[in-house]
């Protein structure tokens, strides 16, 4: 495929907050867009050239898609792989529908990783009567999980006993799952990787991430955050895992650090993900441009962090601080800080547990950008971390 250059059109599959950045990032590069999304108001669709308003499997949408762009992705895992597959057909298309249904499916996901090298939590795929019998008393403890369209904590639940282990299954209406040991976690991190259809691959740094209730709360990334050792170790089994998908696109893969040193992979996702939003600041490429390169067959340049950052995910439970009424946060506030960058996705309402924007903090040394970023999320109502 020879370089698409700017002046191309460059299409998405999905109208999120993902696309919507997405779409900023290659407009500001020069490149026209189009968005597929059911959702006359999805923040992507509202700031696109084009708006296809139509499902993801609907045949005249895909075509009107196809019609627009030169090329296409996508901006969240759950968009169906047959769609890729069908947009492939005419277009390129990154990354493609064999590695989205792979990470779509926790038990195919597992058996990537297990194929390159990169060890998981102990785990068992229940798709059975049988398999629920078969589960070892190693594992419990545990964390059941929904083989597909899990994300954001939801299709998960805690089991200490076999019992409570059926009854989940039970309560999830018996779906394909994945249970996984409860492992005594020190951290979280992340890697964003970008990889080119010439194998060429960059990476951001190592991101360590809070998670409450489910949900990214907090990202850091700054010199020390991950112990050396460990930041490339996470590297390396990114980058493994790209590799043997033979990846295009940009990849995200999330990972547990133990209480004994150990690293162990948790889930990947084939798409910016929230914890490289600090990159729009903090980098001198962020994981969107590079999503943007990817698709168009530019070239690839390793991403250089120039500042320590600190990003806040902003949910619609900030505006509910006040019981009884909907109020918008303290953004005058906020943005007196100095290093405070607001990013709100053009959500037209906002509820609990909705992610309405992010926030990133950047600045000159570590101590000053946690200090003011703590200060930040108590003038928003976030619990300190």
């Amino acid at each position: 495929m020879s370089p698409l250059l700017p002046g191309a059109t460059l299409g998405v599959m999905g109208g999120g907050q993902l696309g919507r950045m997405f779409v900023h990032a290659a407009q500001r590069m020069g490149y026209f867009t189009a968005v597929l999304d059911p959702d006359d108001s999805s923040p992507a669709g509202r700031v696109s050239h084009h708006h296809v308003r139509a499902d993801y499997l609907d045949e005249i949408g895909l075509a009107r898609l196809s019609g627009y762009s030169d090329a296409i992705t996508t901006e969240f895992e759950n968009v169906p792989a047959g769609a890729l597959a069908r947009l492939a057909e005419h277009r390129p298309v990154a990354p493609g529908a064999a590695a989205v249904a792979i990470a779509q499916d926790r038990a195919q996901e597992k058996a990537h990783f297990a194929r390159c090298g990169v060890a998981c939590a102990p785990h068992a795929v229940i798709a059975s009567e049988e398999d629920l019998a078969g589960v070892g008393d190693e594992l419990l403890p545990g964390i059941l999980k929904t083989s597909r369209l899990g994300y954001d904590g939801k299709g998960q639940a805690r089991v200490a006993s076999r019992d409570e282990l059926r009854a989940a299954w039970e309560g999830m209406k018996r779906a394909d799952c994945v249970l996984e040991k409860m492992l005594p976690l020190a951290f979280e991190c992340s890697v964003v990787v970008a990889r080119g259809r010439d194998g060429a691959m960059v990476n951001l740094p190592v991101q360590r991430n809070l998670h409450r209730e489910g949900i990214l709360a907090v990202t850091e990334v700054h010199e020390g955050c991950v112990a050396p050792a460990q930041a490339r170790r996470a590297v390396e089994a990114t980058r493994a895992i790209a590799q043997g998908l033979d990846y295009v696109g940009v990849l995200c893969v999330e990972f547990f650090g133990l209480a004994d040193g150990a690293l162990v992979v948790n889930e990947m996702a084939p798409r910016p993900h929230n914890s490289g939003h600090w990159s729009i600041e903090g980098a001198d490429v962020s994981q969107f441009e590079l999503q943007v390169r990817t698709l168009a067959g530019l070239p690839l340049v390793q991403p250089r962090q120039h500042s320590p950052a600190v990003m806040l995910n902003l949910l619609g439970d900030l505006w509910f601080r006040e019981a009884g009424r909907e109020a918008a946060p303290d953004w005058a506030g906020v943005l007196a800080l100095p290093g405070t960058h607001l990013h709100l996705y053009g959500k037209l309402s906002a509820r609990p547990g909705r992610k309405m924007g992010h926030l990133t903090v950047t600045g000159e040394n570590v101590n000053r950008v946690r200090a003011t970023a703590l200060q930040a999320a108590r003038l928003l109502g976030i619990a300190p971390f």
